[in-house]
């Protein structure tokens, strides 16, 4: 398994597991908490498309910090002030001065987290082995994570919300001491043409945001809505989705490295847009959304290891990494405030869930061609390596 081999990937698949350990307990519980501390479904959508575009205008700035102070102690610092944002939840009451606190750490925390850590993955990873370096981190990410919204849910209808999540800060912190044993990746002062590089990465993130609205934000408020709105039954399901995830996690990595990205594209379109589907007609039905959650560990064992072998591998061969995913994670920012922005519209005037959630099957067809484009043939040393692993 030489995809093992470099240590540094392998530091930052375990960070990323404990960072993950706490987004599926705490991060996957931020929409319906907040709807249970009522704030309106609608402002809960609305929260986090301000988050979104906050980061928008916070990432150009970290330009300058990243070549002062390399992206390895950004990394660090971003993991800090993601923890900080749990404990901050459990104070959320309505619309108020600690939701507006909540949005502004979020989009400062994120922006930095996760600018540095995909650059920084991108940087330090492998392009012969990344479609099974990413397969890996995916499945042991959600293998280690299975147990965590099962204890968020447990202790939040037991032990209140600031047990709940001032456990899952404790993890997030946690997740920081990988990193002090990774080496450092300098940012240089100056980069020619970094956005002509990315302008593909750009498509793929700013139609996975969109896409990210409906299918993953939108469908936590209506399978929470589904579940009878119990903290326990909702982490119940979240971790069959995990643990669905662990198990399939690994297989299309090692596919995408064998050579077979163009026929992956095709299936991980046809299975994305089975399951938006899925979705979209289970949202009243309490069974139904629970299957259709866990069939969205299909999506992410197909989805996660072909977007982001493209990306990575692309970023890699850029000029500047850094510069590239502040752009590519620009693009996320605004795919996604617009997803959730319309959303929250359809929310305010009383529309069903199913409607927003069925709006993420626009974002397919961009992702298809800008994928397609990648994996097919192209007359460089990069391509050959992408598709011949």
């Amino acid at each position: 398994m030489a995809f093992f081999r470099n240590r540094a990937v392998n530091l930052l698949n375990l960070h990323f597991a404990l960072h993950a350990i706490a987004v599926a307990g705490g991060g996957a519980f931020l929409l319906v908490y907040l709807v249970k501390a009522d704030v309106p479904p609608h402002a809960a959508l609305l929260s986090i498309a301000l988050v979104l575009l906050g980061r928008f205008l916070v990432r150009p700035f970290l330009v300058g910090f990243a070549i002062r102070f390399g992206m390895r102690p950004l990394l660090i610092f971003g993991t800090v002030l993601t923890a900080l944002q749990y404990p901050l939840l459990a104070e959320v009451e309505g619309i108020g001065t600690v939701l507006v606190l909540l949005v502004a750490l979020s989009a400062i925390g994120d922006t930095i987290y996760w600018t540095c850590y995909h650059a920084y993955y991108a940087s330090i990873g492998d392009d012969a082995h990344r479609g099974h370096q990413l397969g890996a981190r995916e499945a042991f990410a959600a293998l280690i994570s299975v147990a965590s919204p099962l204890v968020t849910g447990w202790l939040l209808a037991g032990a209140g919300p600031r047990m709940a999540f001032g456990v899952n800060g404790v993890v997030a912190l946690l997740a920081a001491a990988p990193l002090f044993f990774a080496p450092d990746v300098t940012v240089q002062r100056t980069a020619p043409s970094p956005l002509k590089a990315a302008r593909r990465s750009m498509v793929l993130f700013a139609a996975d945001g969109w896409m990210a609205a409906g299918y993953l934000m939108v469908w936590q408020l209506a399978l929470f809505k589904a579940l009878g709105e119990s903290f326990i039954a909702f982490g119940g399901a979240l971790a069959v989705a995990a643990l669905s995830a662990a198990i399939v996690g690994p297989l299309l990595g090692r596919w995408i490295d064998g050579g077979q990205g163009q026929r992956a594209v095709i299936y991980t379109a046809a299975v994305f847009a089975t399951v938006i589907f899925a979705r979209a007609i289970a949202t009243n039905n309490a069974a139904l959304a629970v299957a259709a959650n866990a069939a969205g560990a299909l999506v992410g064992a197909l989805y996660m290891p072909t977007l982001m072998t493209a990306v990575y591998t692309d970023a890699k061969n850029s000029s500047c990494p850094f510069r590239f995913h502040v752009a590519t994670e620009g693009a996320w920012d605004l795919g996604g405030a617009l997803g959730l922005l319309v959303a929250a519209g359809f929310a305010y005037a009383g529309l069903p869930y199913w409607l927003s959630i069925s709006l993420a099957l626009a974002g397919i067809s961009l992702n298809v061609a800008a994928l397609r484009g990648y994996y097919g043939p192209r007359p460089t040393e990069t391509a050959s390596v992408a598709e011949s692993g």
